[in-house]
């Protein structure tokens, strides 16, 4: 009797201690959108078609009935529910050709900081103040 007694407790303290343990659910990474690599994004120039962006980026993340001529591509990378990564890049088009691109990069990314520079370094070079 105190044998399955023993028995008992011994084979229920697994189950029991599971609830106090500091172990975690597992939890995913989770990508979603449209990843833009740093030289997809410079390919992209004013004039281009429309044709000539969905080949080079492909279909955008985003597409609004009120504002067709915006195409949106956003991309999160979330891991251990902690956002990691976000980008965001904006097409505006007047009909069928690209008018203006609004990068979304974070400012003190590497790229967008020299993409800043060379601007800069650009802008003083002419004479002209921007």
């Amino acid at each position: 009797m105190f044998n399955k007694f023993i028995l008992i407790c011994v084979s229920a303290l697994p189950v029991f201690s599971a609830g106090c343990s500091s172990f975690s659910p597992y939890k995913m990474e989770i990508r979603q959108g449209n990843y833009i690599t740093p030289e997809m994004r410079q390919k992209i120039k004013v004039g281009m078609s429309r044709q000539q962006v969905t080949g080079v980026l492909g279909s955008p993340l985003v597409t609004d009935v009120f504002h067709a001529n915006r195409w949106d591509y956003i991309y999160r990378f979330e891991e251990k529910s902690r956002l990691v990564e976000q980008q965001r890049l904006t097409i505006y088009f007047a009909g069928e050709f690209v008018t203006r691109i609004e990068d979304g990069q974070a400012a003190d990314s590497p790229t967008a900081a020299g993409q800043a520079a060379e601007s800069k370094a650009a802008g003083s070079g002419n004479g002209t103040a921007k």
